[in-house]
């Protein structure tokens, strides 16, 4: 359980992090690879845990993992590349607590962090089959805010933890573009 609140502090914190980086250093070495994610127009499939966890990143988002997440640790990080817009996927140890227990759980951790927090929705959704649980949030960290959906499931004995930060200027777009993604998400 502590990996879990620990994992989850972490997707949190990082997501907090990517929102608000200003760093322009990063933005000019990103630009030099533009041309050819902009030829790019379709949607970029992730494949996990051998295909047992799939969904689709929308167009300019791309694996940032080996800045700020490994293989080795379980935490997989796509990002765009101002770092606004993140899916940061967990793969943590199994627990016997129920999906249900841990969205509140990061709830109150969440609000304990932020006396701000806005609460959108904590609801139990349905993909292939399986049980899920979304918990999706306003959250705000250094002045800016964040959209927050955070999907957790059970997924071949792991906890399986996936957070999608937007920013929260427009919270019907960054609801829809949350949406859009959790729409593809295919768990085996």
């Amino acid at each position: 359980m502590r990996n879990l609140v620990k994992f989850a502090g972490m997707a949190v914190l990082i997501a907090g992090l990517a929102a608000c980086d200003g760093n322009t250093s990063d933005k000019a070495a990103a630009d030099k690879g533009a041309p050819a994610a902009a030829a790019s127009t379709t949607a970029v499939p992730v494949s996990l845990l051998d295909g047992k966890v799939a969904f689709s990143l929308p167009q300019g988002m791309s694996d940032q993992s080996g800045k700020l997440g490994s293989q080795a640790n379980n935490m997989h990080v796509y990002a765009d590349k101002t770092g606004q817009k993140a899916v940061i996927v967990i793969l943590g140890d199994n627990t016997t607590e129920s999906l249900e227990v841990l969205a509140t759980r990061l709830q109150d951790q969440q609000r304990a962090r932020d006396t701000n927090l806005q609460v959108v929705t904590n609801k139990s959704i349905q993909v292939n089959g399986q049980t899920l649980q979304q918990y999706d949030s306003i959250i705000s960290s250094a002045g800016q805010q964040a959209y927050s959906s955070i999907i957790l499931g059970k997924v071949d004995d792991h906890l399986l933890t996936i957070q999608i930060s937007l920013p929260a200027d427009n919270q019907q777009q960054a609801q829809t573009d949350a949406e859009a993604i959790i729409n593809t998400l295919k768990v085996q």
